[in-house]
């Protein structure tokens, strides 16, 4: 596993052995995993200093590395809301993926995701559309799910095809995603072509086992302090309101989806009871579980050869679901609508 290992072996998807709760993975994801401990989880403040965080953020944006070269950027704006197009050689025309990024509806920004977009628009053949959704505390549910679904509602006007779009996110934004799919969905708006979340946040209550079970377990994520940005983004509203929480919305209708989480994840149960209805309702649903890796560890894509395994999934998932010609999108999925994987937690 160490830097001398041949490819093929590092790059090896990860599998458990002697059924133990213990996977194979790469020394960098072991290393990550002990520096995520170290300086997200332990001494974590369960009421953090908000705009505190927001500064950290902004001074560690110039140590992100930037895009490959030849990576294409333009500001986007959808009736006032803002954000950049990423584009590769690899992209192709009428393909968009709208991306929905994290940071628990409190931080973030599209310029934090410049090592990550060009890396979807490459595995994709898309464009990759990233939104500056609005923030709380400043503005609180339902003014991110607004934002997502104007911005949704500006590609079409601008002419996009929904048959090539795919919405994608991460942590909140992977809940947003979903959030966004009912309402559209309930406004009656044609839907995009599939769905990808990658560790979704769709349950601001915190009801699945897994927030519990998984933590100590999880390297990155508190489950107080969690707490704290629910009730930061909500404002008073209902944790259970489908359009904060999607898990507790009524999935018929929804495209196919692909989502992705790891075992060790407080959000482990967001992700695969989300998976479970959507099946239930008769929707397309896949779900991978990747033994250890820690919150959105594909972010870590230059590091990590999960996180590359993991894009070109997402990027396969994409370009199956969004043809050149829409009509040729698969009847049913190649493989089990949920499957616990890493790929397989064998």
């Amino acid at each position: 596993m160490g830097a001398t290992q041949p490819r093929g072996d590092r790059d090896r998807a990860p599998t458990l052995r002697h059924g133990k709760r213990r996977a194979q993975m790469s020394l960098r994801a072991e290393l990550l995993r002990i520096v995520l401990r170290t300086f997200c989880k332990r001494g974590c403040d369960p009421e953090p200093d908000i705009p505190a965080i927001r500064r950290k953020l902004h001074t560690l944006k110039r140590f992100i590395p930037g895009p490959a070269r030849r990576t294409a950027r333009s500001p986007f704006d959808a009736g006032g809301v803002t954000g950049l197009r990423i584009a590769t050689p690899q992209s192709e025309p009428g393909r968009i993926v709208l991306y929905l990024h994290g940071g628990a509806y409190c931080f973030g920004s599209p310029a934090h995701y410049r090592d990550f977009h060009w890396r979807i628009a490459r595995a994709a053949r898309a464009e990759v559309v990233c939104i500056d959704y609005r923030l709380a505390p400043e503005h609180r549910f339902p003014a991110a799910l607004d934002d997502a679904v104007c911005s949704y509602r500006g590609l079409l006007a601008q002419g996009a095809d929904p048959r090539r779009i795919a919405i994608m996110g991460d942590s909140a934004g992977g809940g947003l995603v979903f959030a966004t799919l009912l309402r559209l969905r309930d406004e009656g708006a044609p839907l995009p072509a599939c769905a990808v979340g990658m560790s979704p946040w769709t349950d601001l209550a915190a009801a699945g086992a897994s927030f519990t079970a998984n933590a100590e377990a999880d390297p990155m994520l508190d489950g107080p302090q969690s707490l704290y940005f629910a009730r930061t983004y909500l404002g008073g509203a209902d944790p259970r309101h489908p359009y904060a929480s999607p898990l507790y919305g009524d999935p018929a209708g929804l495209p196919p989806a692909l989502i992705q989480v790891g075992s060790d994840e407080i959000l482990l149960d967001n992700a695969t009871r989300l998976a479970e209805r959507m099946r239930a309702a008769g929707c397309r649903a896949e779900c991978r579980v990747w033994p250890r890796m820690p919150h959105v560890w594909q972010l870590y894509a230059r590091i990590l050869p999960e996180g590359r395994r993991a894009i070109a999934e997402i990027g396969e998932f994409v370009q199956r679901m969004t043809p050149q010609t829409p009509s040729a999108v698969p009847l049913a999925l190649p493989r089990s609508n949920l499957t616990l994987q890493a790929h397989d937690l064998r």
